[in-house]
Parts: structure tokens; C-alpha cells; sequence
């Protein structure tokens, strides 16, 4: 399974080769990736059927929508840890969302990868590999109406990267400066590390700092999301303003719509003071219910007057969307489809 080894130690793969076969085996890896071994062309024979293992997990679903412009993968890994990815293309570009853990141990009352609990961390060779993937799937199977090139990777997907900080640094790193994508093209998405925002923004690259916010109180917010018991929204407030200071990347905030919960013209105007001082951009996406949630998504009427009330303030908002209902996208849905928990994807609808 090549993408467990870091790229320095690929030769521990081709003990007896001539040391260029080792460049060759990094082009296919990492900057050409293909979906079988069988197709690095310029290596031997014996050498492929070495690299038959070549990927840190089985693909055992695949499921499209939206005309095929989105696709969805759960990835099983040999040890039985569940991944899922989700490919999402449009004309002029293609992102990927990916997984950090197996679970997640955070337990936000609304998403049912919290909600299954935890099993571990994934390497960062896992999450290359995702990438890697989804590059060879553009490459070789495309999709409609899709660019085919991978533009943009999002660590949105099951877990919290921030808690799995060294390998997702790591993971970060490969996809950089071995793949080659512009880390201004790399989200991370966090609901309230603060100790990982901080870190990040320390590293060398500018990457997208995203924060799933989901309520504008700390009374709300513990309720929800209960690591803001432990990093409170003056804190987390704090780390992001610091970030955007550091990198001069401008903050998303993800903000996840409940019927009821979170879509009061009072937690509107609370969100536009965070999103003012942030100069933050703010994504509003209906929630996409899953088995073990009681919350419901907000209506459109509701959405929408709070989308207003926020650009009425000066906030720069986005509705969202949500791809893939009809494969089980959303968090939770598809891996408990093959009896686990899983991850949710949404695309930009209208700008106010």
C-alpha cells in the first residue's frame, strides 16, 4: 500500500530497482495518479504486480447524483474503519471532500458521524490516498460536464482534522508540495479547535480556515456543539481573528440550519456582529436530517429571511444547496447505509 509510505521512503518499495524506477513510482502516485497499478506503463511487470495493493482501503460503494456531477465513495479500510469521500464537479472545477478520522469523538448533537462515535485517527496516507483517488477517477472516468483536473480539497468530511493535528499537517504537506496543489485551494474545516487554529496558523502554508460555527451564543452553541464548553465563542472568535491576521485568508463560517434551533432573527443578528468583526463569509446550508437527529431543516421561508437579515447587515452569505440527497450524502447516511455512520456535501445556490 504505497500511500502509507511517506514519498522519502518510497524505495523501501523497489529494494533491488535501478533508483530512477523510484521517480516513476512517485509521478504515478502522486502526480498522475492511475486507478490500478496495472496502468504505470513504464514500470516492469513484476514491478506492478508488487504495487498491486495499491490503495489503503477497498472502494466498497460508489453512488452518483446530480446527473453524475457528484460522487460519492465509502472506502473500508482493512481494518474495518469506514472513510467516505464525496467528488463534487462542476464546468470549471472540481472539489473534494475527505475524511480525517473514522468517526468523530466531538458529538455535535445534529451530525450522526458524532453521534456513532469514535474509532481512530486516519494516517495522512489515508487521506492522500483520497485525494489520489479522486484525481485518477477525474483522469480516467471523468464526469459530465467536469473539468479534469481535482481544484480544490475541503477537509469537511468525517471528523475533525484539528484533532488529528500531526497527520492532517502531514497530509497537508504531501498533498502541497509532493502533488503539487496550490494550498490556497485546501480548506480546513473545524468546529472549534482552538489549540489547532493556533497551530495552523504557524504553518507555512495559506490554506482556507473554516469554521462550523451553527450558533452565535455560547448557551446555544454548548448545546450543540459541546467542545464550546471547553473553547468558548470568545476564545474560538480570538483564534480565527488571529488567523485571518496571520494568513490574510478570509474566514468561512459554516452554519447549519434547524427548524427552530438556530434560524431566529435574533441568532441572525448575533452571527452578523461574529461575521462583522471576522470580516468572514458565511454559508448557510439546510440540514439534511439523519436517522438518530430530531432537529429539521429550516424551511426555505426561513433560510431566506435570515439570508436577508444577515446582507442587510453587510455579511457576505451563501445558501447552500444540498448535493447528493438522493445518494445518502449527507452526514452519517451513506455509512450507515453499509452499517456504519458517515459525511455531508453541500454547493454553492445563490449569493446575497
Amino acid at each position: 500500500m504505497p500511500y502509507l509510505h511517506q514519498p522519502e521512503d518510497l524505495f523501501r518499495l523497489l529494494d533491488g530497482e535501478p533508483p530512477y524506477r523510484i521517480d516513476q513510482l512517485r509521478r504515478w502516485l502522486y502526480e498522475t495518479p492511475v486507478l490500478s497499478s496495472e496502468r504505470m506503463t513504464n514500470l516492469p511487470a513484476a514491478v506492478r504486480e508488487r504495487l498491486s495493493d495499491l490503495w489503503p482501503f477497498d472502494v466498497e460503494m460508489e453512488r452518483s447524483a446530480d446527473g453524475g456531477t457528484t460522487r460519492k465513495w465509502l472506502f473500508r479500510a482493512p481494518d474495518g474503519a469506514a472513510i467516505e469521500s464525496v467528488l463534487m464537479g462542476y464546468p470549471r472545477r472540481a472539489t473534494l471532500c475527505i475524511s480525517s478520522q473514522a468517526g468523530c469523538a466531538l458529538g455535535c448533537t445534529f451530525c450522526a458521524t458524532g453521534q456513532f462515535g469514535f474509532e481512530r485517527h486516519l494516517e495522512a496516507g489515508e487521506m492522500v490516498a483520497q485525494v489520489a483517488y479522486a484525481r485518477a477517477f477525474l483522469r480516467q472516468v471523468g464526469m459530465p460536464g467536469t473539468v479534469s483536473r481535482l481544484s480544490n480539497v475541503v477537509f469537511m468530511g468525517m471528523g475533525e482534522p484539528l484533532a488529528n493535528y500531526d497527520r492532517v499537517r502531514e497530509a497537508i504537506r504531501r498533498i502541497v508540495d509532493v502533488m503539487g496543489m496550490s494550498a490556497r485551494s485546501i480548506t480546513v474545516s473545524t468546529v472549534g479547535l482552538v489549540p489547532g487554529i493556533r497551530r495552523l496558523a504557524e504553518e507555512p502554508w495559506p490554506v482556507s480556515l473554516a469554521i462550523s460555527l451553527h450558533a452565535a451564543d455560547d448557551e446555544l452553541r454548548s448545546s450543540l456543539v459541546p467542545i464550546n464548553r471547553r473553547y468558548p465563542l470568545q476564545e474560538l472568535e480570538a483564534a480565527a481573528s488571529a488567523y485571518f491576521e496571520k494568513k490574510r485568508r478570509r474566514i468561512s463560517i459554516e452554519w447549519t440550519m434547524m427548524d427552530s434551533v438556530n434560524d431566529s432573527q435574533d441568532q441572525a443578528v448575533k452571527l452578523a456582529e461574529i461575521a462583522g468583526r471576522l470580516r468572514a463569509h458565511v454559508n448557510l446550508i439546510a440540514l439534511n436530517p439523519t436517522p438518530l437527529t430530531s432537529e429539521k431543516a429550516s424551511s426555505e421561508a426561513a433560510i431566506n429571511a435570515f439570508s436577508r437579515e444577515l446582507a442587510c447587515r453587510g455579511v457576505n452569505v451563501t445558501v447552500r444547496d444540498t448535493r447528493g440527497r438522493d445518494i445518502d450524502a449527507a452526514c452519517g447516511q451513506l455509512r450507515l447505509l453499509a452499517g456504519k455512520p458517515g459525511l455531508g456535501v453541500s454547493q454553492p445556490r445563490q449569493h446575497v
